[in-house]
């Protein structure tokens, strides 16, 4: 975590190593050079950048953390996770279409799928040439995928679907779905859809207020014929796709660290410059403690990811451990934006400080891929041994 205008304050960059050092200085500079002057513009549009996908993966950072063998990067998962930080840096957007690519499509397909499917996407996918997205969430179910009613049935040698997908990040811009289904006797399978399959339609969501600069669409699936060879073939049931949520949660779970960064680094270099009262801002005690407040939970929250990235590349890593560093770092990082946006005064709501944009990215965050509430049951379950859920 390099010292960027002292947001390493416990010198935690030192327990990184050169290449993940060096992972996270080029990310960091791709953002500042190629990203960053045009956030503004499709934050306003209401769109994705998409002129950026072939930069991405150029920089081998669609799927970073997969293997070799496929045509990806196969970085460690420290590194991988400073790549999530130094893109939510820039906005939560960009880092959750490097995410829904690597973490919800290319994991799964990498994971749960045939050798033809891995040899057919992966390096599509990792290359840039190909698109995809996560189909899970549905209108009336998100924090209970289990009650998920998009069905499946099976005639000859297709699988027929029926049912709905919201909120699906990349919706529109995906080449290929992979969406979750429920069969007879409450059977989930995984079915790779290309977006050219008859009986499959996507269309964009509009009128959000947050990650305004993310391709939100709705997938729609009337008799979409689905042949055998496109149905992921190593699936067990829900308990796949909630795996694939855990490999998506640990990268968010690194990029708010980002996002709070931007917010804290703005707020200091502002409090320094803006003068009130004949001193600046900075030099009286309250922005002082929201300052120091900020750094603080900033730096927690680094100590927090950095132990979870080594236990995951042991192989050790519990999703409960994953549900804590989700549920603290982005409540963490919608706290200090909102500090910031005060000491910001009223330029905290003009997106030429960023503060803004990524407070109300952060609403969102909050609720995505886990409620604050649901990653905080999931661990009281488990220090516990009692299921609250119901």
């Amino acid at each position: 975590m390099s010292d960027y205008m002292g947001t390493d304050y416990f010198a935690i960059g030192d327990l990184f190593s050169e290449e993940e050092l060096g992972i996270q200085k080029m990310t960091h500079n791709f953002v500042q050079r190629e990203f960053m002057p045009i956030i503004h513009e499709h934050h306003q549009n209401e769109t994705f950048p998409a002129d950026v996908i072939p930069k991405l993966a150029k920089l081998g950072l669609l799927g970073a953390n997969l293997s070799e063998e496929y045509g990806c990067a196969g970085i460690n998962s420290v590194a991988y996770g400073l790549v999530m930080q130094e893109l939510e840096r820039g906005d939560s957007g960009l880092r959750s279409f490097v995410s829904v690519q690597g973490a919800l499509v290319m994991y799964p397909i990498w994971r749960f799928g045939s050798e033809d499917q891995k040899k057919k996407w992966l390096p599509r996918l990792a290359s840039g040439e190909a698109v995809g997205c996560f189909g899970l969430t549905e209108p009336d179910y998100g924090s209970n995928p289990a009650g998920m009613i998009t069905k499946f049935r099976r005639e000859g040698d297709h699988y027929i679907l029926n049912g709905t997908k919201m909120w699906i990040t990349n919706g529109t811009l995906a080449d290929v779905a992979l969406v979750w289904a429920r069969g007879e006797n409450d059977i989930i399978k995984g079915f790779l859809i290309e977006k050219k399959t008859p009986g499959f339609t996507s269309r964009k969501m509009t009128g959000k207020l947050s990650l305004r600069a993310s391709d939100t669409g709705e997938l729609l699936f009337d008799d979409c014929r689905v042949r055998e060879n496109d149905v992921l073939p190593e699936v067990e049931g829900l308990k796949s796709p909630l795996s694939c949520l855990t490999q998506a949660r640990y990268g968010l779970a690194w990029g708010a660290i980002g996002s709070a960064m931007a917010c804290y680094e703005t707020a200091l270099e502002y409090a320094k410059e803006r003068v009130q009262f004949d001193k600046p801002i900075g030099a009286f005690q309250l922005t002082q403690k929201k300052l120091v407040d900020m750094l603080t939970e900033i730096t927690k929250g680094q100590l927090l990811v950095y132990q979870l990235g080594r236990i995951k590349d042991k192989g050790k890593l519990r999703p409960q451990q994953v549900s804590m560093a989700k549920m603290n770092n982005v409540a963490m990082a919608r706290d200090v934006a909102r500090s910031a946006r005060e000491i910001l005064g009223a330029n905290g709501i003009m997106e030429e400080y960023d503060v803004m944009r990524h407070l109300m990215n952060m609403e969102t965050v909050s609720t995505y891929e886990g409620t604050h509430e649901i990653h905080t049951l999931a661990i009281g379950s488990d220090v516990t041994g009692f299921d609250a859920f119901r």
